[in-house]
């Protein structure tokens, strides 16, 4: 139980934490139920605040670190919105969390992979035949079947692309709990992953919106 960890930690020591604990899917807004939004919020935000919350005393006692797992998807969406949406708002926690946490001595860094599907397995290639099966019938009178091919294509097309390198992202982990001075962010990323990041931060939201309607186009 929660109690008994705490128990045990308090005599041991506690030194960090690291928030991994995701899952993704593909779908567009329409496509996915509001239960299926319940559960990506529930697992992905609500999860690490649960288990940060639980081992916060811990950690502000023994001036620990707090690693939680986003992704450079928090910047954008290319057909994943669902995990776009709980990665952006585990950012917004953290970067409020950094700030109270600065003057117990507790460091929090956010991980920022790119593409590392191949590499996690976190989201399987999809089914565009399961995708319309679960559809609305509101959802089927908008879009066809076609549409959703396509989609799908294109979806597991960006799958098949990741890196398999996951060691990169576990090395980037492991700084952010041992080194003296860790970043706050560490993005793990190809550079034209970085440069997509570098487009919606810096340049107006039509910029990024017709770099992406273009992507999604092809």
């Amino acid at each position: 139980s929660e109690k008994c960890l705490l128990r045990h930690f308090s005599s041991v020591g506690f030194w960090g934490l690291v928030n991994n604990a995701g899952i993704s899917t593909f779908g567009e807004t329409g496509w996915l139920s509001m239960e299926k939004y319940e559960k990506f919020a529930d697992v992905n935000l609500l999860g690490s605040i649960r288990t940060t919350l639980a081992f916060l005393p811990l950690l502000r006692k023994y001036k620990g670190r707090i690693v939680f797992m986003s992704s450079i998807i928090a910047c954008f969406s290319l057909g994943n919105g669902i995990y776009s949406m709980t990665k952006a708002a585990i950012e917004k926690f953290c970067d409020a969390l950094r700030l109270e946490m600065k003057k117990f001595g507790v460091w929090v860094c956010i991980i920022q992979p790119g593409n590392y599907a191949r590499s996690t397995k976190i989201q399987p290639p999809v089914s565009a035949e399961e995708i319309w099966n679960e559809l609305s019938e509101e959802e089927k009178a908008v879009y066809n079947k076609e549409y959703v091919q396509e989609r799908a294509n294109f979806f597991n097309s960006i799958l098949s692309k990741g890196s398999t390198n996951g060691n990169e992202v576990v090395d980037a982990m492991v700084d952010a709990l041992m080194s003296p001075a860790p970043k706050a962010r560490y993005m793990v990323a190809k550079l034209k992953e970085k440069a997509l990041v570098f487009v919606c931060a810096l340049f107006p939201t039509v910029v990024m919106d017709s770099i992406l309607s273009y992507a999604l186009s092809k």
